[in-house]
């Protein structure tokens, strides 16, 4: 598949593997459109298994990373819509979700600015989060009346900053700083705002660096012991990690080891 969309920007470093997706609507602080979200879930879904791809990073033109879905574009012809139609479209918003856990590629969020609604959940769905110091963040969904649970928000967020600072992010719908999002770990890190570009860049690019197979089951491992119990944790570890000691990066982590030399993954 050719990856060239339409509604935003795509860029391969092919040196680095470092795909780039940067939402591109700066005017409108980068809020999402149907057709933003229908190719968002197309790329995520093509960038698993795209050749060269090592690493994804996403991010936003402008002062915002993304406002969440457009007024204008589509919170306005959402009233146009049966309950079906509707089911349409939020079947869509969560499978753009589903496409970037489900990738086995890692992505990191360069918060640039405002982070909002789904925008949030966006940015939550990111396995690292960088953010510029006015990167401030909100689950805006009670705002409008909607529940907080949208998107996945209400099954990633307590996952990462624990039931009691999700339910309220959640349920009151308002803003928080980036000094507080580091603080309860939200965001991994916090930059000023000129040098967020570079400091993404070298995370992505270190991530992009690493055993593809090894990030492609931690990724996935994570994820899937959300849902177990300790012993079926610890039996799903074992098998997985006598799979990994089969890999060829386990040999060469190794062997650069007597060399003394970084090792030179296969990232295929």
């Amino acid at each position: 598949m050719t990856i060239a969309p339409e509604s935003f920007l795509y860029e391969l470093a092919s040196a680095t593997g470092v795909a780039t997706i940067t939402l591109d609507r700066p005017e409108r602080y980068n809020a999402l459109t149907f057709e933003v979200y229908r190719e968002l879930h197309e790329v995520f879904v093509a960038l698993d298994s795209e050749p060269g791809v090592r690493s994804i990073l996403i991010t936003g033109t402008g002062k915002a990373f993304c406002s969440g879905g457009d007024v204008e574009d589509i919170i306005g012809a959402l009233f146009e819509r049966d309950y079906r139609g509707l089911l349409d479209f939020t079947r869509l918003t969560g499978d753009v979700i589903l496409a970037m856990l489900r990738c086995r590629r890692p992505i990191v969020g360069a918060l640039n600015g405002t982070v909002a609604g789904a925008g949030a959940v966006i940015a939550t769905a990111c396995d690292v989060r960088i953010a510029s110091e006015t990167a401030r963040i909100a689950y805006l969904f009670t705002k409008v009346g909607l529940s907080g649970a949208d998107m996945g928000a209400a099954w990633l967020l307590p996952k990462i900053v624990g039931m009691g600072r999700a339910m309220e992010l959640l349920m009151t719908g308002d803003f928080i700083d980036a000094a507080e999002a580091e603080r309860i770990g939200l965001y991994n890190r916090v930059v000023a705002l000129e040098a967020l570009p570079a400091v993404a860049r070298e995370w992505a690019e270190r991530l992009a660096r690493g055993p593809a197979f090894g990030l492609e089951i931690t990724k996935k491992m994570v994820l899937r012991e959300a849902a177990l119990d300790l012993d079926s944790a610890l039996a799903a570890e074992v098998e997985i990690q006598a799979a990994c000691m089969e890999d060829p990066n386990f040999r060469e982590a190794y062997e650069a080891f007597k060399a003394k030399r970084p090792p030179e993954f296969d990232r295929a």
